[in-house]
């Protein structure tokens, strides 16, 4: 008789069991199907505020290499003495100016994006360095027209970064 009931008792109890586990199952699936929803919509909504911050940066960051742009930082830029050294240390502090006051956007941008503009703002104070050691410089005026005879020669490297600044804003929208 104790057989009898046990085995009773285990019929009752394996539906039971299953129909828990089964339960159990269908409610961790949807809690997980509800956490996965919410985490999609608020990252959707901090996306789209996010979105015209990121433009922003990459607008400013534009600006920026506009402005340390060889051709454009020496036009101005202008000397405030004859004297070469004076001249491009003008010329690099206010590069490094620039890029100070922009600092704070390369968490709006990709990696890649900061490195190549950080390439290229280092790229354009070589430059400067490279042309005021030439034995041709001996003046500010001598300077800037080296530079700028250097540039008529290439591209600045201010081009090329914006070159792939343009191709990841691009990427956003597509």
């Amino acid at each position: 008789m104790d057989a009898s009931r046990i085995i009773d008792l285990f019929l009752f109890t394996i539906p039971t069991v299953v129909t828990g586990a089964i339960a159990y199952y269908f409610f961790k699936t949807h809690t997980n199907n509800e956490d996965g929803r919410r985490r999609y919509l608020l990252k959707k909504e901090l996306q789209a505020d996010a979105l015209p911050l990121r433009l922003q940066a990459y607008e400013r960051l534009t600006l920026f290499l506009e402005r340390i742009s060889p051709n454009k930082l020496l036009l101005r830029v202008k000397p405030t003495s004859t004297d070469k050294d004076d001249y491009e240390k003008l010329l690099i502090h206010s590069i490094q100016q620039e890029m100070e006051h922009n600092l704070t956007q390369q968490i709006y941008v990709s990696e890649k994006a900061w490195s190549v503009i950080s390439t290229a703002k280092s790229a354009t104070v070589q430059l400067i360095r490279k042309a005021s050691l030439s034995e041709k410089t001996d003046t500010a005026d001598k300077l800037r027209e080296v530079i700028l005879t250097e540039m008529m020669e290439r591209h600045s490297p201010s081009d090329t970064a914006i070159s792939i600044v343009k191709e990841e804003v691009r990427d956003i929208w597509y």
